[in-house]
């Protein structure tokens, strides 16, 4: 152990060499001229949706506070808000703070037994696990990818990687959860991304983390940097993952970066990467100086305490991504960048045993929250946490991914391979709210509450002669094409559409327009 302790960076080098993604890069460059010139792969633009999933060590004792959301401890309580922190993933950080309620809770569950320990269980537990199953559901959502989680913070991977830890030797499943799970989804038709703690190893860094500066001054360095490029150039080699999806920050310098995207994209073009990378820098060594790190967080959490509408996680931005990853939060505008808005159904990333149904989005929450973020050129990716000890997916959960599902059979056409319009949001004249896609000539409505039958007027809309309207959650006759009275006031023009009585019960209602154009 003392001698893994003690190997020098050229171990990882070696591994580096090893796992090359090769062939090495000829299109790209190392280089953020070379790196900007790869496009948003069009599968990303329509996809719209995809299901994210956070299932590990952390999901066998599965606890974590629930009295409030992470975006509420950051404006509210930044002092305390790792500790108090509702994502049950994070239980061995919050576990270093003995007063905090992770803290009390493994005392009276657990004693004193280490949270390494829970790997034992975890693995007993997917002993027998089938990954068909849960490719199933996914599917069943209408998801277009899937995101897993390789490594977490607590360091623990989940294949059989040949990059040896050196700080806890084995820490590594010997079952190809990441292969297995991935063969399952390609199996039904969708794309493949991988999820990777760049940022975080606690088994490299140990402190206890309470704020955002405490955050950002613990990725790890030393020989942490070279593990953890090799550890994904291993992922890239083995699963070609269509989405590169690194988490908190990055540990090497740009230059080692430039070169770790340039040759993913050799090796996957139609690839896609976050913007979590932000690399080791000056700043994360001066936040080392605990009084520097102090002033800092208290800076930070004044200005937070300020911002109106409620504070956000949103990660700052690095020289080279392809989509933004806000948490727990949308845009309130529509973007020309594209964007992912990531979240749980409830509050956390894995499961945590304490949340109670109305922690949960409820149909209407979670339709009017997609139709919103698709409408401002954003992706859903909704995480689902398995529980760890029988490696099952909460009802609770899979009910959310069926009503997705069933949204999207119906209402698809106004969601799928759409793009923003030249306007995001609208209102009827009797005060529902709209947003708005488009597909070539075609512009899509999206209800954000399900009409009531007659005519309802949209401002700031010109029909055309033949103007054709469709309403997909329609039954009988009235799901067939009919026309769109056009109506020129002094105040402007403006459309009227005949609500037929027949529509789904779905709270979202999507509406196919054909011949209108924006007034604008």
């Amino acid at each position: 152990m003392r001698l893994l302790e003690r190997l020098p960076g050229y171990l990882y080098k070696l591994c580096h060499r090893g796992f090359s993604c090769a062939p090495m890069s000829t299109r790209f460059q190392p280089t953020l001229e070379s790196l900007r010139t790869h496009a948003v792969p069009d599968w990303y633009h329509d996809a719209k949706l995809g299901i994210f999933m956070h299932v590990g060590l952390a999901s066998v004792p599965a606890f974590a506070p629930r009295e409030h959301d992470i975006n509420e401890l950051l404006q509210k309580d930044y002092w305390r808000m790792q500790p108090l922190s509702p994502y049950s993933e994070w239980y061995e950080n919050s576990l270093r703070f003995p007063w905090s309620p992770v803290a009390k809770f493994h005392r009276e569950h657990y004693g004193d037994r280490p949270y390494a320990e829970f790997r034992g269980d975890f693995e007993r537990a997917f002993e027998g696990w089938d990954p068909g199953p849960w490719a199933d559901l996914v599917a069943e959502s209408g998801a277009s990818y899937f995101v897993l989680v390789t490594k977490h913070h607590d360091g623990y991977c989940h294949w059989p990687t040949k990059v040896p830890n050196p700080r806890r030797p084995g820490w590594n499943a010997q079952r190809d959860f990441v292969g297995e799970m991935g063969a399952a989804i390609r199996a039904r038709g969708m794309r493949y991304g991988l999820y990777y703690s760049g940022g975080l190893d606690w088994t490299f860094e140990t402190m206890p983390l309470a704020t955002l500066g405490d955050v950002m001054c613990s990725v790890p360095g030393g020989d942490y940097p070279a593990y953890a490029d090799a550890h994904v150039r291993e992922l890239i080699e083995r699963y070609q993952p269509s989405v590169l999806w690194n988490d908190i920050a990055w540990p090497t310098d740009l230059p080692t970066l430039f070169r770790l995207f340039a040759d993913y994209y050799e090796a996957v073009p139609e690839g896609v990467v976050n913007d979590r990378w932000l690399t080791r820098s000056w700043v994360t060594s001066v936040l080392r100086n605990r009084p520097i790190r102090y002033a800092a967080d208290w800076l930070l959490s004044k200005m937070l305490a300020r911002v109106e509408g409620g504070a956000s996680l949103q990660p700052p931005k690095p020289p080279h991504y392809d989509a933004r990853t806000p948490e727990y939060s949308v845009f309130p505008e529509a973007r020309t960048e594209k964007w992912e808005c990531v979240r749980g159904i409830d509050k956390s990333f894995g499961y945590n045993r304490l949340s109670r149904p109305e922690d949960h989005l409820d149909c209407e929450a979670l339709l009017t929250s997609f139709a919103d973020i698709v409408s401002k050129n954003g992706n859903l990716l909704l995480n689902v946490g398995p529980r760890g000890e029988d490696a099952t997916i909460p009802e609770v959960q899979a009910e959310r991914l069926r009503w997705l599902g069933a949204f999207l059979r119906t209402h698809g056409e106004a969601i799928r391979s759409t793009r923003p319009w030249v306007r995001a949001v609208g209102q009827t004249d009797t005060g529902i709210d709209l947003r708005f896609t488009a597909r070539e000539s075609v512009v899509n409505i999206l209800f954000m509450r399900r009409p009531e039958a007659g005519p309802v007027a949209i401002e700031g809309l010109l029909a055309r002669p033949g103007a054709r309207v469709r309403w997909l959650g329609a039954a009988g006759a009235a799901a067939s094409s009919g026309p769109v009275e056009a109506i020129e006031l002094s105040t402007g023009p403006r459309i009227v559409l005949s609500v037929p009585g027949t529509l789904d019960d779905s709270p979202v209602q999507g509406v196919v327009l054909e011949g209108v154009e924006n007034a604008a």
